[in-house]
């Protein structure tokens, strides 16, 4: 058990701080991942970012996920997810419009603060405070890998055992400090879990977005 977001993060920072890194830059999913992504990136010395993804949800069910959209309109699906009667092409497509509606919401929020960081030949760690399915994370993957990363990292606190090889196909190297196969979902692993909303979001990035202006002015 971790007691919050940041205690989990601690743990993970110290699973990378001796390793060398390129010029190092954290990529966290938003919302909860910023939170895991602004201690790692905290610990390591490192900047900090966001990338773009999000679940599509099945009807009904918005708590299973068929899979994700990137930022970019890339959808990756979930094994399984054609195989489900619930998932049509009309539903697909339009869940797919919903998230990217939500991103382009988002995105427009944390680019105001926050402009977008150069990854290429760079050491990125992809963070989020948990794998479920893997399918947020894979779609951000799919992202990072487009934009010549000198190594791609997943770094996070806790997973499903059964989705770890998938998400690891897609990097360098998956660092996870639990797997336990009682998975269930992300939040039995934290005895404090609580959304994350896009104040707090703006807030954690707001400092990162000083230290990188003053860098940029030197």
């Amino acid at each position: 058990m971790f007691s919050d977001r940041e205690d989990a993060a601690s743990q993970l920072a110290s699973q990378l701080r001796d390793r060398p890194l390129q010029n190092p830059v954290v990529l966290a999913i938003p919302r909860g991942g910023v939170v895991t992504g602004a201690v790692l990136a905290r610990e390591l010395g490192a900047e900090l970012d966001v990338v773009f993804s999000r679940k599509l949800r099945a009807p009904q069910q918005p708590e299973y996920a068929l899979g994700a959209v990137a930022e970019t309109g890339e959808v990756f699906l979930n094994p399984d997810a054609r195989q489900t009667e619930i998932c049509s092409e009309e539903y697909l497509e339009a869940e797919r419009q919903r998230q990217l509606g939500e991103i382009a919401r988002r995105k427009k929020l944390i680019r105001a603060v926050l402009p977008a960081a150069e990854v290429r030949g760079r050491s990125v760690i992809v963070t989020d405070d948990g794998i479920a399915t893997g399918a947020t994370m894979i779609a951000a993957l799919q992202i990072v890998r487009s934009q010549g990363a000198a190594e791609i990292i997943v770094a996070v606190p806790v997973a499903s055992p059964d989705r770890l090889a998938a998400v690891a196909e897609w990097c360098d190297e998956v660092i996870c400090l639990l797997a336990p196969r009682s998975f269930q979902a992300i939040g039995q692993f934290y005895l404090d879990f609580p959304q994350v909303e896009d104040d707090k979001v703006l807030e954690l990035l707001r400092p990162f977005a000083r230290r990188r202006h003053t860098s940029n002015s030197r």
